[in-house]
């Protein structure tokens, strides 16, 4: 018969024995939280049209080989396009020449940040010959049958506007794209300051996250150099001829020898083939001549859509030029720093 006290050592030993309880509760706790992944496998994401999505949807899910290379670059500019901002950033759009779609680009990448981004971006036409950025966006039939307000209309009225609402009343909207009209009364289009302008910009930063602006031609109108003080990063819109490139050149010379120099070296050069460029045109000298002088240099296609002069919508653009607005838009906002 065991002894009915065991020995004080033995009692002593069979406490330090680590038991199932006290496995578990020093065992470190994984963070179901921070690292689902932990117990769940990473699922592709879906491919979409192709070979791939055929398979997909053939197969209810069962054969998922993912998104292709076209889908990926498309999911990538989707994502740099829709980065959220802290505070208010302003884009300029502008060109030695008119024609050369400096207006369609504003309309198109507006249309396309409106499209992937949370918060509803502003375009301003600051364009001193009676801009139409406003019937490029909306039509002119509608931009006529609706209360013209203009740019100054807005400015007649600022000390009065205090919040989106009473903003809204001097805007135009092309779906998620708010825009702001130039004057179109020739008399008085050329009259807008850049002290004038800059009492806008601060207005608009107050509400929007991101801004572009339409400045018509030239570099050296009035409002210019209050655009050119508050502007984060440049587009500069090109045609495929000699003297489209040339201009486009000129404009950046003249940026980086009148003390803008990071807008003239950060910019965006957008080469625009509006008018279908025959076959003599050597596109590639002319992207060349241009592309190591700026950040960026992307060409859009030539597209009815945005050649005719009238309504840009994206619906009715080609794959590829919606493509060169994204591309667009997403050199656009990696520029917000």
């Amino acid at each position: 018969m065991p002894d009915a006290e065991a020995p004080a050592e033995t009692q002593s030993f069979r406490r330090s024995r680590p038991t199932v309880a006290d496995a578990i509760a020093e065992s470190p706790m994984p963070d179901f939280i921070s690292s689902p992944g932990l117990f769940v496998k990473e699922q592709k994401p879906r491919p979409i049209g192709g070979f791939r999505g055929a398979l997909y949807n053939l197969t209810g899910g069962a054969w998922n080989l993912g998104p292709g290379l076209k889908q990926r670059h498309e999911d990538e500019l989707a994502r740099r396009i829709s980065r959220q901002l802290q505070g208010s950033y302003n884009t300029a759009i502008l060109s030695l020449k008119g024609g050369i779609g400096k207006t369609s680009t504003t309309v198109g990448v507006g249309l396309t940040l409106a499209e992937y981004r949370g918060d509803a971006p502003c375009a301003i036409d600051a364009n001193p010959d009676s801009g139409d950025l406003v019937e490029r966006a909306l039509g002119e039939g509608i931009y006529q049958q609706s209360t013209p307000r203009t740019i100054s209309d807005l400015l007649e009225n600022i000390d009065s506007i205090d919040s989106l609402t009473s903003l809204a009343r001097y805007m135009h909207h092309a779906g998620r794209l708010h825009l702001i009209a130039g004057e179109q009364d020739p008399e008085v289009s050329d009259s807008l300051t850049a002290a004038e302008y800059l009492r806008i910009r601060k207005l608009i930063s107050s509400y929007y996250s991101v801004a572009l602006t339409d400045c018509g031609t030239g570099v050296t109108h009035n409002a210019m150099s209050g655009i050119l003080q508050s502007a984060d990063n440049l587009v500069i819109a090109a045609g495929y001829a000699v003297s489209g490139a040339k201009r486009a050149r000129s404009t950046l010379h003249w940026l980086a020898s009148h003390g803008y120099e990071d807008l003239a070296r950060n910019a965006i050069v957008v080469i625009t083939d509006k008018d279908e460029v025959s076959s003599r045109v050597d596109k590639d000298a002319i992207e060349e001549h241009l592309s190591g002088i700026c950040r960026e240099l992307i060409a859009v296609p030539h597209d009815r859509g945005v050649a005719d002069g009238d309504l840009v919508t994206l619906d009715v653009l080609k794959p590829e030029t919606r493509r060169a607005y994204k591309e667009i838009a997403a050199a656009i906002v990696d520029g917000y720093r």
